[in-house]
This record gives C-alpha cells, sequence and structure tokens, in this order.
C-alpha cells in the first residue's frame, strides 16, 4: 500500500509518517515545496495546514486552493481515498477566516467524488507540538500564566497518538468511509488546569490570573507580528475563547474502539515535552534580519 501525507513534515504529519512506515506501508511525504504527485498512490492524508497567515501563505491559498489542487491531483492519478485533516470546530459564517477557510475545505472533500474521511481535530499535543512546546516555554520565561477570558472554556486535549490511530484506522483499514468524525482527547480540563500540570512536571511555580479575551487578542497581534512562531495566534485565542470540546456544526461520534482514551497526565505530558527552554531574541522575527 502507497500513502502520500501533504503536512508531511508538519507536527501531525511526521507522527502519522512514522506510524504508517512501522505498518509496512510506503509513505510518499509532500511539504510545501513538493509537486502534488501521486501517481502510484492508494490514498492521500491532506494535513497541510497554517494557523496565521504570513505573506503569501494566507488561509485561501493554503486551505482552500490548495485542498482544490490536492483533490484534482488525487483524481489525475485515480487515488481512490483522500483523508482530511480539520479542525473541530470549523463552521462557516462565523467572522473567523481561520475557522471559515477550514470549513470550506472539509466541503470540498465531501463533494469531491471521492472516498473520503474528515477529521474534525480537536487540540493535539505531543513531542514536537506546539502547545507542550510553546506552553512550556512560557512557563519557564514568564511568571505569569494569563486564563483566557474571566469564564474559562474548556478543552480535551487530544494525544497524539490517539489521533494516528485514528488516521491509520481510515487510511489502511478503509474504516470511517464517507464520514465527518469527531476526534478530542478523553479528559476535559480547562487550559489553566493543563497549565498547572505542565509546570509540576517542569518543576516550576507560575501565578495564573484571568485576563479578558481582548487582552489576549492583543498580545496575539504583538506576538504574529514580532515572534518567528508566535506564542499565540490570533485564530488560536479565538479557538481557546470557544473553548475546544464540541464540534460545530456537525460530526460523527467515532466507533467506540477507536477513541481516544489517553488523558493528559503526567506520563504524557513529559513524553511530549521538548528540552527545557526559555524564549530569547532568537524567537523574534527581526533576530534574523541582525546583523551577525
Amino acid at each position: 500500500m502507497k500513502i502520500a501525507i501533504t503536512g508531511g513534515t508538519g507536527f501531525i504529519g511526521r507522527h502519522l509518517a512514522r506510524r504508517l512506515a512501522a505498518q509496512g506501508v510506503d509513505v510518499v511525504v509532500l511539504s510545501r515545496e513538493s509537486p502534488l504527485d501521486f501517481r502510484g498512490c492508494d490514498a492521500v492524508a491532506h494535513c497541510a495546514g497554517i494557523n496565521r497567515e504570513i505573506g503569501n501563505q494566507t488561509y485561501d491559498r493554503v486551505h482552500i486552493e490548495l485542498t482544490r489542487a490536492v483533490i484534482d491531483a488525487a483524481r489525475h492519478a485515480g487515488v481512490k481515498k483522500i483523508l482530511h485533516l480539520s479542525f473541530l470546530r470549523a463552521r462557516p459564517d462565523c467572522g473567523s477566516p481561520y475557522h471559515e477557510s477550514k470549513w470550506a475545505a472539509e466541503e470540498l472533500v465531501r463533494s469531491s467524488g471521492l472516498d473520503y474521511t474528515v477529521i474534525k481535530a480537536g487540540m493535539t499535543y505531543g513531542r514536537g507540538d506546539h502547545m507542550l512546546d510553546h506552553l512550556s516555554h512560557a512557563l519557564l520565561t514568564f511568571p505569569l500564566f494569563l486564563k483566557v477570558g474571566f469564564r474559562e472554556k474548556p478543552i480535551r486535549p487530544l494525544a497524539i497518538e490517539d489521533l494516528v490511530s485514528v488516521l491509520c484506522a481510515a487510511l489502511v483499514d478503509g474504516r470511517l468511509s464517507r464520514e465527518t468524525v469527531v476526534v478530542t482527547g478523553a479528559e476535559e480540563l480547562l487550559l489553566s488546569e493543563a497549565a498547572r500540570r505542565v509546570a509540576r512536571v517542569l518543576g516550576v511555580r507560575s501565578w495564573i490570573l484571568p485576563a479578558p479575551v481582548w487582552v489576549h487578542r492583543l498580545l496575539a497581534h504583538v506576538w504574529e507580528w514580532t515572534m518567528h512562531v508566535p506564542l499565540a495566534a490570533i485564530a488560536q485565542v479565538r479557538i481557546l475563547s470557544e473553548g475546544v470540546v464540541e464540534p460545530l456544526p456537525f460530526a460523527t461520534e467515532l466507533p467506540e474502539d477507536l477513541r481516544p482514551a489517553r488523558r493528559f497526565t503526567e506520563e504524557q505530558i513529559r513524553a511530549g515535552l521538548p528540552a527545557p527552554a526559555r524564549f530569547t531574541i532568537r524567537d523574534l522575527r527581526c533576530y534574523r534580519l541582525m546583523p551577525r
């Protein structure tokens, strides 16, 4: 069996590629610069996406135009199955270009005429992610952690191992055909509680205080302007202000045997944490322009 992965050098794509290869699947890893060549492939896992716009890497171009191109290339190559990785609360007409473009991509896949599976996934963590990476860096750098809003919304952290198991079931085993399914973690908690658990694993102490959503939006604008990889992007603030628990506008529940079982434990956190480090001047976009 041969499977192509768009966004194959990203967080989820890398983990998926390793799992498929371990199962004996011939994997074609496609990055942003790779041509969309699916010749000989049985399926395509479309995992490419962004959470902020930079230059010509816009939501329309990456989420919508690229998805349309992937579908066209898959048809041309005779690929039968496309798996599309979307976001839990992607939906139309909500005022967020991120959410709306993710929804538009879902609709393209559902109307493609190909066998498909759309995965509406929640906040995913694991080795090489942004969640644990940035959360640990922030806790080691700053004495404060700000809750998103005075009435904090819950999240269901999704272990990358659980998500990849679902992706493989759809790609290799042919399950979840022509379905849009929800995939969230096994445990519901607040982001501030997740931060406390990470802080305990790191052995640091952090003051956790509430802050209005508009403060986080302002900070996100600043971080997007100044940081190579923002501590939090504008789209992420919207995501956290809504909560990451229930899908919108619809999605099918997973079969019992595919439902994620891993809780956000200290063992899971420790396994996914990067090497301890603080944010430094090297994380600023202007650092690359400084004379050496």
